[in-house]
């Protein structure tokens, strides 16, 4: 913020699943018990005594990414992150979709694999399982990978790097890893008729072409074709940014502050 000037609002981007209208954090997969139920509101707005909006950081990244990153102008587009964790977010018709009670977007738990792997959030088989970085970790160290040399775990760059140098059980676990962005978009295609997929994320940035191109691929050959014919699947321009600039869309017509309706315009 500039000097001199007074802030008028507090943009928050936080992990979901996430009551954004109660402004609770309900129970994400990867952190740990002690962020289930957690009231982020209450804090937040006794510290800063300012209007407060708070959004699942994807649909914030989301916001930030139409209004000054790759899905500028475009109206119908689907946000994914592949990181430590899958997350999405859908906007329609220039709005943020978020369905009956907020949820919607959590493209991360989309089912692409009826016999596993156990995800974080106790289903079977979620594109996060299989694609994020906790998932490839996962998958390598029960493929009997250890972490390279000087590193303390085993992370999905260091996959990707045992990949690379040429180990077949490290590639096994990346093609499979690939596999699932693959179905999973190709069913975003067919569900959500998008413009843009756009996808950010450090697994997404890693990968580049490594990913895109058997998802781009996929789409093309399995999608249905008048959906596979409009869409573009292109990487985030913001990238680690995209949450921090989303606020600034959110707080200025891109949402409503706690306990305000749902129906946030972008």
């Amino acid at each position: 913020m500039a000097a001199g000037t007074t802030p008028v609002a507090v943009g928050v981007a936080a992990i979901g699943p996430l009551d954004a209208r109660a402004g609770r954090l309900l129970g994400p997969p990867n952190v740990g018990p002690g962020y289930r139920d957690l009231d982020l509101a209450t804090p937040l707005q006794r510290r800063f005594d300012l209007p407060l909006y708070l959004e699942r950081d994807t649909n914030v990244a989301a916001l930030g990414e139409r209004a000054f990153g790759a899905a500028r102008g475009v109206d119908d587009f689907v946000y994914l992150t592949i990181s430590t964790g899958v997350g999405g977010a859908i906007v329609s018709h220039g709005r943020l979709f978020l369905g009956a009670t907020g949820f919607a977007g959590e493209l991360g738990h989309i089912p692409v694999a009826l016999d596993g792997p156990a995800c974080g959030c106790g289903g079977v088989g979620h594109f996060e399982a299989l694609s994020s970085g906790t998932g490839i970790a996962r998958a390598a160290r029960e493929a009997g990978l250890t972490p390279p040399a000087g590193a303390g775990v085993l992370t999905a760059a260091g996959v990707a790097g045992a990949e690379r140098a040429g180990d077949a059980r490290a590639a096994a676990v990346m093609t499979r890893a690939r596999q699932a962005f693959a179905a999973a978009v190709v069913g975003i295609v067919n569900a959500f008729n998008p413009r843009l997929i756009v996808v950010g994320g450090g697994v997404a940035r890693a990968e580049g072409d490594r990913l895109f191109g058997p998802a781009r691929e996929a789409i093309a050959a399995q999608a249905l074709a008048p959906a596979a014919a409009a869409v573009e699947l292109v990487p985030a321009a913001l990238g680690d940014d995209v949450s921090l600039v989303g606020c600034l869309p959110l707080v200025n017509g891109g949402g409503q502050p706690i306990a305000a309706a749902l129906d946030r315009v972008s």
